[in-house]
C-alpha cells in the first residue's frame, strides 16, 4: 500500500513539474478563450482561416514590453493578412502589479491603437499552462484545424532597446519559414523582459 501511495505521489509530482515548465517546441498547445479589452470574449478557435498564431504574453508596465509595443503592432500588420495574427495576453496579477488592471489594459490599447486583441488572463490560467515567465514572451504556434503546435518560443529579436539596431529577427524568421512550408531553423531563444508578476 505504501509503495502504491509513493508511486501515485511521484506521478502527481512529475505531472505538476511538466505543467510548471510549460510548453516546449513541438508540443500541442491548448486552445483558450479570454476577455478582450473591448469586453468581448476572444478564442483561439475564432481564427478558422489562420495558418498560425503569434501569441505574445505582455503587459502595460514592463519597460521591455513598452519598448516592443510598436514592433508588435508592426508584426500584426505585416503577418495578419498572411495568416499569422497577433494575440496579446497579459499574464500579470493586478493585485501584485496595480498598473496591469483590466481598465488600464483598455486605456493602453486605446492609446497605442493596438490592431490585435489584448486579453486579460485572470488567475494566470493560460499563461501558466504555456509557461510564460517574462513580458514579453513569445509562443509562435502553427494551426491545423483546431490543433495548435508550438513552433517557436522566446524573444522577438536581439535588441529590445532599439529596433533600428536589430540584427536577428528571431520571430519573423520563424514565421517566414513556416510560410515557406519549412520548420524554423531557430526554435528557441531566451525571452528577455520583466518577470511575470504573480503571487508567491
Amino acid at each position: 500500500m505504501k509503495k502504491a501511495v509513493l508511486l501515485f505521489t511521484m506521478i502527481m509530482f512529475a505531472g505538476s513539474l511538466v505543467l510548471a515548465q510549460g510548453y516546449k517546441v513541438g508540443d500541442k498547445a491548448i486552445n483558450f478563450k479570454l476577455k478582450n479589452v473591448d469586453e468581448k470574449m476572444v478564442s483561439s478557435l475564432d481564427y478558422q482561416d489562420a495558418k498560425g498564431l503569434i501569441i505574445i504574453f505582455t503587459c502595460n508596465t514592463c519597460p521591455y514590453a513598452v519598448k516592443y509595443e510598436d514592433r508588435i503592432i508592426a508584426l500584426d500588420k505585416k503577418y495578419k493578412s498572411k495568416g499569422f495574427p497577433v494575440i496579446a495576453i497579459n499574464p500579470n496579477d493586478p493585485e501584485v502589479q496595480p498598473d496591469d488592471t483590466f481598465d488600464k489594459m483598455v486605456k493602453k490599447a486605446q492609446e497605442k491603437q493596438f490592431t490585435f486583441p489584448y486579453l486579460y488572463d485572470p488567475g494566470r490560467k493560460i499563461s501558466a499552462v504555456y509557461g510564460a515567465t517574462k513580458t514579453p514572451h513569445i509562443y509562435l504556434v502553427s494551426k491545423k484545424g483546431d490543433k495548435l503546435t508550438v513552433e517557436y518560443i522566446g524573444a522577438i529579436d536581439d535588441n529590445y532597446k532599439d529596433a533600428s539596431k536589430v540584427s536577428k529577427k528571431y520571430l519573423e524568421d520563424a514565421i517566414n519559414a513556416l510560410l515557406e512550408g519549412k520548420k524554423p531553423k531557430i526554435t528557441y531563444t531566451k525571452a528577455i523582459g520583466c518577470t511575470v508578476k504573480k503571487k508567491s
